[in-house]
């Protein structure tokens, strides 16, 4: 499989926990389907994270297993066949917006694009940034350039972690309409952790729906909406049917926590 190819995900009976018993995540069995764009859901803390870190081969499961394209996520890593965009932009400060941008592809041992990149700082909104360094840009600007970095590589696998949290409204929307078409051109894999179910809904193929911690699968609900996606959609009634489907299907899986507890 070349460095690129959109590849399947496949994690198998995961588990994670951490020092001091807090177990994160249990006995997850979830397929991802190659060049679909899945989004995760769920209330906060449930683990949303910590399971796309375990698929970017960041972090070791407690048992289980997680592999993409039939492999583990260290080799696809190593390939340069993913890339990851966090809530911390983590922007090296002594370079600028072009040069952490271009660094990603030094990285990834790619020819330099010129062209790539510039068309990627003027799509994330950033036009006339890309000598700035990230000190002189706000939290949502850091983030925007850290979505720029992630997907000049044009990664077989594309992991999105609250992309745009950082970022204003309307630059939200914007960037909902405009960076989707990109991985969707080729037809990429990719995995959108959210708080927002609008934007789980409008983004993706298909939304997984978490319960509080330790997280497990309550919904998995197909987003059966054509593309491309104008921003009219959100008022089409499908749109908010589903939008319904995965708020209930939420509201159930913290109900069920607070079942437990109370039950202990």
């Amino acid at each position: 499989m070349s460095p690129g190819a959109p590849p399947e995900v496949e994690c198998t009976r995961l588990s994670k926990g951490f020092d001091g018993g807090v177990e994160v995540l249990r006995e997850i069995d979830l397929r991802i389907e190659a060049g679909r764009t899945t989004a995760f859901v769920g209330p906060s803390g449930c683990g949303k994270s910590t399971l796309l870190r375990l698929i970017a081969g960041l972090e070791r499961p407690s048992s289980g297993a997680v592999e993409i394209g039939g492999r583990p996520p260290a080799e696809t890593l190593r390939r340069a066949g993913l890339a990851v965009a966090f809530q911390d932009p983590s922007l090296l400060p002594w370079r600028t917006v072009r040069g952490n941008v271009e660094l990603a592809l030094k990285l990834a041992r790619r020819r330099p694009r010129p062209r790539a990149v510039e068309d990627l700082i003027a799509l994330v909104g950033l036009s006339g940034f890309g000598d700035a360094r990230p000190a002189a840009l706000s939290g949502g600007m850091r983030q925007r350039a850290a979505i720029a970095r992630a997907m000049v590589t044009e990664p077989g696998l594309l992991l999105l972690d609250e992309p745009f949290g950082a970022v204003d409204e309307l630059t939200r929307r914007q960037l909902a309409q405009d960076l989707p078409r990109l991985w969707e051109a080729r037809e990429t894999t990719a995995i959108l952790v959210t708080h927002s179910i609008h934007e789980a809904v409008m983004l993706s193929d298909r939304v997984v729906v978490f319960s509080s911690r330790p997280a497990r699968i309550v919904a998995d609900v197909r987003i059966d909406l054509p593309r491309p996606r104008p921003a009219g959609t959100t008022a089409d009634p499908h749109f908010l049917a589903l939008s319904d489907r995965v708020s209930a299907a939420l509201a159930k899986g913290m109900g069920d926590r607070a079942d437990g507890l109370a039950a202990q």
